[in-house]
């Protein structure tokens, strides 16, 4: 399984932000540069954070964004879910587009079933906060002062 590179890049985004120190906002231009990442791509990412009210967006001069939530409320399991738009791991996962012969006989969805389910178990389990254990690494690698 992989996820898209919208959904890494939403994570990125919130450690980011939750690294920051209290009262600082982060912003598109700087975690562009940090990450690589095209500021255009960022704008739907930081757009579809604060649609899922993960993250506050401040207009103006000395705008930026900052978390909506604490870290510790914002669930790994969650965010995946709200940036991924497919789970189908196989064919045989979508009834509307199977048309795998061997479908009533196989025991591969079984399997992967068992093993997605095991999927969200680990990541429901650790939150934002989890993340930021080593949160001066974290500044540090990122170029925050």
């Amino acid at each position: 399984m992989r996820l898209k590179k919208y959904t890494d890049y939403a994570l990125r985004v919130l450690i980011f932000t939750a690294s920051k120190r209290e009262g600082e906002l982060a912003n598109k231009k700087e975690i562009s540069e940090v990450f690589h990442i095209s500021e255009n791509h960022l704008g739907k990412i930081i757009h579809e954070l604060n649609k899922l009210e993960l993250i506050d967006t401040i207009r103006g001069r000395s705008g930026g964004i900052r978390l909506a939530k604490d870290p510790e409320e914002i669930n790994l399991g969650s965010v995946v879910r709200s940036m991924e738009d497919d789970f189908h791991l196989l064919e045989c996962f979508d009834c509307a587009t199977n048309y795998c012969v061997i479908t009533p006989a196989c025991k591969l969805k079984g399997v992967l079933h068992e093993a997605l389910r095991a999927f969200w178990e680990v990541l429901d389990k650790y939150t934002l906060d989890d993340l930021l254990t080593n949160k001066q690494e974290l500044r540090d690698l990122m170029g925050l002062k």
